[in-house]
């Protein structure tokens, strides 16, 4: 935590810190089978579902993936749950932060109104999925699996590298991983491709990554003591800001997901060392019009006890005081989006640990992208 205060608010990315984001749309039919599309360039991965990266004039996921199938298929997605938030981790290239959502199923209007972007797409088909878990890359298949294996009830499921974590683990028993077969599963059920050659890469493939708009993600910890009274700390002055947050700050994407984040940043702040419990939050915030969005994720902390709140020993060089609060207090010191996030996260506390992690823009529940 302690490197990234030194950019705070300065509107400037942080080495290390930096996260791509991604959208993409599950579209289930009346059989329950999911679209893809397919690759116009017959690349190495010619498969894969609808959806795209997060530019900087999208306001949250659902934005990107509302635009991205406007721009693949020419029709305007209707957006349900967020199915899933995948941390995709790979040395060669930054963090992904993947969203998937579930769609409503394309319409017989809209299925007839389909316009395939023509410079990166030739076919779609709704795929049962055995067949669309070979035809699909490993990573994708383990996400997409995921999703269509658990209820649409546990949503947002929280992976990593396609693998379940936290409340998904539940869901997810271990099953083995189909082979991937590529477009060679799908033999018969496409038409010819358009055989088009791929451009040359207008940039190399780091250039290209370190032109890709970047967010950053902070993990934070939930804690309550024995009576529900919720414990925050206040940052010491930084331009002229000292707020109250719960416990956490920025994960350092290059070497760590977000639940050793959490964990680190809770030894670092607190002196506790504890796990992470489950995903209670998931909040894109933007902050301010010149400072990059950011990924707030909150992780249930469990109870503290008597023993636990003697123990606390404070990161002085950042944290001026800790203290706790009721949850109607906490809403009086905290900045209004992040009283929306921990109200939400409370909610969330209190259902079966089955449930999956509130999705919020802001603090808030995310309105219908249009």
């Amino acid at each position: 935590m302690l490197a990234g205060r030194t950019a705070r608010g300065q509107g400037v990315a942080v080495g290390g810190r930096e996260i791509m984001a991604a959208a993409g749309v599950l579209f289930p039919d009346r059989d329950g089978r999911v679209l893809v599309v397919r690759n116009s360039y017959r690349a190495k991965h010619p498969i894969a579902v609808p959806g795209g990266g997060w530019e900087r004039a999208d306001p949250s996921p659902r934005h990107t993936a509302v635009r991205e199938i406007r721009e693949e298929l020419g029709v305007t997605p209707v957006l349900r749950e967020l199915a899933c938030l995948d941390w995709s981790v790979d040395h060669d290239r930054p963090p992904i932060a993947a969203f998937l959502y579930w769609a409503e199923p394309l319409t017989d209007e809209q299925r007839a109104a389909v316009r395939l972007e023509a410079a990166e797409l030739d076919a779609m088909v709704h795929l049962p999925a055995d067949l669309l878990l070979s035809a699909v890359p490993p990573l994708l298949s383990r996400r997409m699996g995921a999703c269509l294996r658990a209820p649409r009830s546990a949503a947002p499921l929280e992976l990593a590298d396609g693998l379940p974590v936290g409340h998904s683990v539940l869901h997810l028993p271990p099953r083995p991983a189909p082979a991937y077969l590529g477009a060679a599963a799908l033999a018969g059920l496409l038409p010819p491709g358009a055989g088009l050659q791929a451009p040359p890469p207008p940039l190399g493939k780091q250039a290209y990554y370190a032109s890709r708009p970047k967010v950053r993600a902070k993990a934070r910890m939930l804690f309550t003591d024995p009576d529900g009274r919720v414990l925050l700390v206040r940052l010491k002055p930084w331009r002229g800001e000292a707020p109250w947050v719960l416990p956490g700050g920025s994960v350092e994407a290059d070497r760590e997901l977000p639940r050793a984040g959490a964990r680190r940043e809770a030894l670092e702040e607190l002196g506790w060392d504890r796990e992470p419990g489950r995903l209670l939050g998931i909040d894109w915030v933007t902050v301010h019009p010149w400072d990059p969005p950011h990924l707030s994720l909150v992780y249930d902390g469990g109870t503290a006890g008597p023993e636990l709140l003697a123990a606390v020993r404070l990161q002085e060089e950042e944290i001026a005081e800790w203290r706790l609060f009721t949850p109607r207090e906490a809403t009086r010191v905290l900045t209004p989006p992040a009283a929306g996030r921990l109200a939400a996260c409370l909610a969330v506390r209190a259902l079966p640990p089955t449930a999956g992690p509130a999705e919020l823009v802001n603090g808030a529940p995310p309105v219908a992208a249009r």
